[in-house]
């Protein structure tokens, strides 16, 4: 919970992108832990249709809710939402006139990245950041399916690799952290990572760039999902824990058997004919990849649901 003993700022954090599904679950789970949040948004009266309404915010929730319109390409406009916060909550929304995702869009998240660490960088209030990545940063590897590990948060994608197969999404977030990271120990800004599995939100569809290479994810033991209210406690979780450090992998379930693979296809495009399970169906695909520095962490965290994997 918001620390009760200290000043104004130790209870003030900054969610950005605030717009978007994971910001805008952030903003009403930090209200109702007890914080003023300062949520930041690119675009003021068209993007803040997740947010809570006044109506959804009752009592002093209200007054605790600040909306910022900050620009992610100029680093001064963030500068206004940062001030007077503790913490940051940083998650990249792709910007309106680019919503999809291609080789340019690891060029744009870079440059937003820099902005944001190089904003948290002249604020002397920010204690902490917490950076969203991706699962796609650790998991694209030649070496992937001869490793005798399980991949963890001490794996990168490569970046070779993310481009020869196209995997923009994995290129777009392995840069960005990798630019985050550079820039946060350069400028002495203490920050956590969350690289998140399949965010599995109700706007979800197979457009998501996340599910490029979604077979081959499946076929190695990779293919982690996560639910929206686990993110968010993850989130919330390494904020407040003063031990936590560098990366920590997020996903509470795992698809490893035809199955899970049918369902995920159902909920993915409802419309569609659906792929038949077939006797297959009960070989279990061997997990390759381990959040236990996060479950670890989360053991004792006021409402967290119990992991299955």
């Amino acid at each position: 919970m918001a620390p009760a003993s200290c000043g104004q700022s130790c209870n003030t954090v900054c969610v950005m992108d605030a717009s978007g599904r994971l910001g805008s679950s952030l903003v009403k789970k930090l209200l109702q832990r007890g914080y003023t949040v300062h949520a930041a948004v690119q675009n003021y009266h068209g993007s803040c249709e997740h947010l809570p309404s006044p109506s959804e915010v009752s009592g002093d929730n209200s007054e605790r809710l600040k909306i910022f319109q900050s620009d992610p390409f100029d680093y001064h406009t963030m500068i206004d939402a940062f001030r007077g916060c503790s913490g940051l909550f940083y998650t990249f929304e792709p910007p309106q006139d680019q919503p999809t995702y291609d080789e340019c869009m690891a060029e744009v998240e870079v440059r937003v990245a820099h902005n944001v660490l190089e904003a948290c960088a002249q604020i002397d209030t920010i204690d902490k950041v917490v950076f969203t990545s991706s699962a796609t940063a650790v998991i694209w590897k030649d070496d992937r399916k001869t490793s005798s590990t399980d991949l963890d948060e001490r794996h990168w994608s490569d970046i070779n690799f993310c481009r020869k197969f196209k995997l923009w999404h994995g290129l777009s977030k392995a840069l960005a952290e990798k630019t985050a990271w550079a820039l946060a120990m350069d400028r002495d800004v203490n920050m956590v990572c969350i690289n998140a599995g399949l965010l599995m939100a109700p706007d979800l569809s197979i457009e998501n760039p996340y599910l490029k290479g979604a077979a081959e994810m499946y076929e190695d033991g990779l293919f982690i999902t996560v639910d929206l209210n686990f993110l968010v406690d993850a989130h919330i979780c390494v904020f407040e824990d003063s031990s936590t450090y560098g990366r920590y992998l997020c996903f509470n379930h795992v698809i490893s058997c035809n199955e899970d693979a049918v369902e995920l296809a159902k909920f993915l495009s409802p419309a569609s004919p659906q792929p038949q399970r077939t006797e297959e169906g009960t070989r279990m695909i061997q997990q390759k990849i381990s959040n236990e520095k996060l479950k670890k962490l989360m053991v004792d965290f006021e409402g967290v649901p119990n992991l299955d994997c």
